[in-house]
């Protein structure tokens, strides 16, 4: 890696047919952290998110609130991007399928496919869902306890025939198949890639992309009777968004293939099989890389409007704070393996592992450093092999962390992280700086001065997970916000003995409630 390599980040894009949910924030947040961790490793980062706003789903739920589509969406995608605002997420554009530019990509990319000859006008007949946009064969439909067909999602799903045109997405069975062997990282985790291949081996049908049923989306070029299907609009974003169809563009030069789309698992099949065929069809290279995400369920049940168990991440973020609500979504389970959202659990992570780990080794350290060092950096004597084995841990943490998130272990790098904070717990207990004040002076000031060099660098990778912590921690130790970055050789230096530091304040309170008992 040399310095400013880019790195293109994205979420899928949200459909606008409903407020926004956890899901979409844990989306989202996940790759604002590894944005963030990136910028701070010295990448060049383009990190987009943004709403898909065609389809028949939005036709029919504009016409339930009486009013015309375009209206619908501008107010429903505010709704997302005020959720973006709202939660400190660092993205640097917000795409919405609505706009012109996106016509345009969209319209440019059918125009490839139909040179390429991948693209065929014939008629459909066959199960659709209006709500997951998406059809399915009859092997794939399940029966529901009234003996009604439904989607493999519990989607209900409706005969249709139509004249529609195909992608012969049949012919690229071998050639993904191919493409899965050679890039065995493309679909991560491996449970994924694993479905996904199966998936394909089973045979694979043209894809209609087209319908007539319905006018809101993009006229196909050449034939305004139809519209493009919805998925072939969706996923074309992430090109319209560094510059498509201008290839020489200098965004699209710098950041396509991107580097990773993050997606939750019930879209998998559609940017993992579709739009790599849709890709190399029209001469573009696919990502580098798709990650899906599992689920969360509230308190052990499954998330449904109908129970009114939805849950939303500003009322969390209210009650619990931002960052402790960022901190437990990825610290409570495994990305990609589905997840129980917990009060309880939330409040636990909140007093356990923030309060009382991380937040207490800060305030005892620095509140000694105030009270009998004059508020100043310690001075430091000559380490024991001890201390430098201490220090030695703490100085590999950033590379640990950084192999962690390469492969979006988001958990993995936290607990490598709270290791090294349950450490330094450990290390203070045992030096026990309070008793060495009357003995030993001197070595009470070097070990406050290797457990305060911890918190810096603690603080320093944890920015990523915990921004507004981790910068009110570095403000008190003396780390001004031009210093805060990192890169691949490490984090630079150490405090500077004899600095004046704030006084301490608390970080991380602990959350009072019924369930803290």
């Amino acid at each position: 890696m040399v310095k400013n390599s880019p790195f293109y980040i994205t979420t899928p894009i949200y459909y606008v047919n409903d407020a926004p949910h956890i899901g979409h924030a844990y989306t989202t947040l996940a790759c604002d952290v590894l944005a963030r961790f990136k910028r701070l490793d010295g990448f060049d980062v383009k990190f987009l998110t943004g709403t898909d706003e065609h389809g028949q789903k939005v036709e029919k739920s504009a016409q339930k609130a009486r009013i015309d589509p375009q209206s619908f969406t501008d107010r429903v995608s505010k709704n997302f991007q005020d959720l973006t605002h709202k939660m400190n997420f660092t993205n640097n554009d917000f795409i919405r399928t609505t706009e012109e530019r996106h016509k345009i990509a969209c319209q440019d990319i059918w125009k490839r496919l139909i040179s390429a000859g991948e693209i065929y006008l014939g008629s459909y007949a066959g199960w659709y869902s209006v709500r997951d946009e998406a059809f399915y064969g009859e092997a794939e439909l399940i029966t529901d306890k009234d003996g009604e067909k439904i989607a493999p999602t519990g989607a209900e799903v409706e005969w249709l025939e139509e004249p529609s045109y195909f992608f012969k997405l049949s012919a690229w069975q071998d050639r993904l198949l191919n493409f899965y062997k050679q890039n065995p990282e493309f679909i991560l985790p491996l449970t994924r890639r694993n479905e996904v291949t199966s998936f394909v081996e089973g045979g694979l049908q043209d894809l209609s992309v087209s319908r007539t049923s319905f006018k809101w989306g993009v006229p196909v070029p050449g034939d305004s009777k139809h519209i493009m299907y919805v998925w072939l609009d969706a996923l074309t974003n992430y090109i319209t968004a560094i510059g498509y169809p201008d290839t020489v563009h200098e965004e699209y030069q710098k950041y396509w293939p991107a580097d990773i789309h993050i997606v939750g698992k019930d879209i998998l099949r559609f940017h993992a099989v579709y739009w790599p065929a849709f890709l190399l069809a029209a001469g573009l290279e696919p990502p580098k890389r798709i990650f899906a995400h599992g689920w969360w369920t509230n308190e052990g049940e499954k998330i449904s409007k109908s129970l009114g168990n939805v849950i939303d991440p500003l009322e969390l973020m209210e009650t619990y704070g931002l960052d402790q609500i960022r901190y437990f979504l990825l610290r409570e389970v495994p990305f990609g393996n589905d997840g129980d959202f917990s009060r309880s659990a939330v409040v636990s992570r909140i007093n356990g592992e923030l309060a009382n780990d991380f937040g207490n080794l800060a305030q005892r350290v620095l509140s000694m450093i105030n009270k009998n060092c004059n508020g100043r950096v310690p001075k430091k004597g000559d380490f024991t092999e001890e201390d430098k084995d201490f220090l030695a841990r703490i100085d590999g943490l950033l590379s640990t962390v950084r192999e962690a998130l390469n492969v979006q272990a988001f958990h993995t790098a936290l607990e490598s992280i709270w290791t090294e904070i349950r450490n330094s717990n450990h290390y203070i207990d045992q030096q026990a700086p309070w008793t060495l004040k009357k003995e030993n002076p001197d070595r009470m000031d070097t070990v406050l001065y290797t457990l305060a060099e911890a918190i810096r660098q603690l603080a320093m990778i944890t920015q990523p997970f915990v921004p507004e912590a981790a910068g009110k921690m570095l403000d008190q130790v003396g780390v001004n916000e031009t210093s805060r970055d990192f890169s691949l050789y490490g984090i630079k230096g150490r405090l500077k003995a004899g600095a004046k530091l704030p006084k301490p304040e608390g970080v991380f309170p602990r959350y009072a409630d019924q369930l803290d008992s």
